[in-house]
C-alpha cells in the first residue's frame, strides 16, 4: 500500500535496466515467433471450418458422457465444453467430408441426446474451411491496420520517435500474447482475436498517458537528461498504472473462473495481454523512444522568425 500512497523513485530506465528490459523483450518475442513457426496455433472452428452445435440439457450436462457418445459414433475429434450455464453445452467438430448435412444433423442430434430426454438442439452451424481462411486473413489484417493507424495517431499527437516506441510496444504485446497460445497449445478462435485487439487498446491507453506526462516533464524539468525525466514521469504515473492493472486483472480472473469454458480463451488472452501491456508501457515503449534519441527539442514546434521572412524576395 505504501507504493500506492507515496510517490516512488524507482530507476526504471537506467542504462543497465533499460538494456536488460530490451533484451528480455527481444528474447520473449523471439521465443514466441519460434513457437508460432514450429508449433503453430490450435485454430478453432472459426478458422479451420467445421460444425458447431449448441445443446441445451434439462439438467446439469455430463461432459464426459457426451464425449464418450460422440467418440462411439465416430466423432473422435469433437470438442465439448460448457456454454454459460451448467445445462448448456457447445460441441465443435472438424469438417465432415462426404456426409449429407441433413443426415449428419440427425446423427448428431441422436448422439448428443443419447440416454437423456428433453435435450434441445438449439443451433447447428456449418463453417467451410474457405470461410475460416478468410476470417484468419481478416483478423491478421485488422491487427496490421490497427498498428499502422496507431503509429499515425501517436506521431501526430507527439512525435515519430514516440510513435515508433508505441508501435514496437504494441507489436511486442500482440506477438507475446499470441505466442503464449502457441506455446501452451490453447485454442485460438475469433474471441481471442477480439481479445488481442482489446489488449492493443488497453496498452495504447497506458502508453499515451505515460507519454503525456513525459512530454509535460520534458519542459517542466529543464536541465536534466531525457532518461531522468522519463523516470520521473513513470514514477508519477506508477500508482495509476498499478491500480488500473490490478482492478482489470481482478475482473478478468473472475471472468475466467466463473465464465465457463466457452470464454476461457478470451479471458486468458486478456489476462496475459494486460500483464504484458503494463510491462511494455513502463519499459518497452519509453526505452525504444530513448534508443531513438528522443529529447525535449524533438517536441518543440519550429519558430518562424519574422525578420527572416521579411528578407525573403
Amino acid at each position: 500500500m505504501r507504493l500506492i500512497r507515496e510517490k516512488t523513485n524507482i530507476n526504471f530506465l537506467g542504462a543497465k535496466r533499460r538494456k536488460s528490459a530490451l533484451v528480455f523483450s527481444a528474447l520473449i518475442v523471439i521465443a514466441s515467433i519460434v513457437s508460432l513457426s514450429t508449433r503453430g496455433l490450435e485454430f478453432g472452428i472459426d478458422f479451420t471450418g467445421g460444425i458447431l452445435l449448441e445443446v441445451g440439457y434439462p439438467q446439469t450436462a455430463d461432459l464426459e458422457s457426451i464425449r464418450s457418445n460422440l467418440a462411439a459414433a465416430g466423432f473422435d475429434d469433437a470438442q465439448v465444453q460448457r456454454f454459460g450455464a451448467d445445462t448448456d453445452v457447445l460441441v465443435r467438430l472438424p469438417p465432415q467430408i462426404g456426409i449429407d448435412p441433413d443426415e449428419l444433423r440427425d446423427n448428431l442430434r441422436a448422439t448428443v441426446a443419447a440416454g437423456t430426454s428433453g435435450v434441445e438442439l438449439r443451433r447447428v452451424e456449418f463453417v467451410s474451411p474457405q470461410v475460416g481462411g478468410e476470417l484468419a486473413e481478416s483478423g491478421a489484417l485488422a491487427m496490421i491496420i490497427a498498428l499502422l493507424l496507431i503509429f499515425v495517431y501517436v506521431m501526430v499527437r507527439f512525435q515519430w520517435k514516440f510513435a515508433a516506441g508505441a508501435v514496437v510496444a504494441l507489436a511486442h504485446d500482440v506477438i507475446v500474447t499470441v505466442g503464449f497460445f502457441s506455446f501452451f497449445g490453447l485454442p485460438f478462435d475469433l474471441t481471442v482475436v477480439a481479445a488481442v485487439l482489446a489488449v492493443i487498446g488497453y496498452s495504447l491507453n497506458d502508453t499515451v498517458v505515460a507519454f503525456d506526462r513525459i512530454r509535460e516533464n520534458f519542459f517542466k524539468l529543464r536541465g536534466i537528461e531525457a532518461d531522468e525525466s522519463m523516470n520521473t514521469s513513470i514514477n508519477e504515473m506508477l500508482a495509476r498504472t498499478l491500480i488500473t492493472g490490478f482492478t482489470t486483472l481482478f475482473v478478468l480472473v473472475a471472468l475466467y473462473v466463473f465464465g465457463g469454458e466457452a470464454i476461457a480463451p478470451f479471458s486468458i488472452a486478456l489476462i496475459i495481454g494486460v500483464i504484458v501491456g503494463t510491462y511494455s508501457s513502463i519499459y518497452t515503449a519509453s526505452a525504444m523512444a530513448l534508443l531513438l534519441g528522443i529529447n525535449a527539442q524533438d517536441l518543440l514546434e519550429p519558430v518562424k522568425d519574422p525578420d527572416l521572412i521579411d528578407d525573403l524576395p
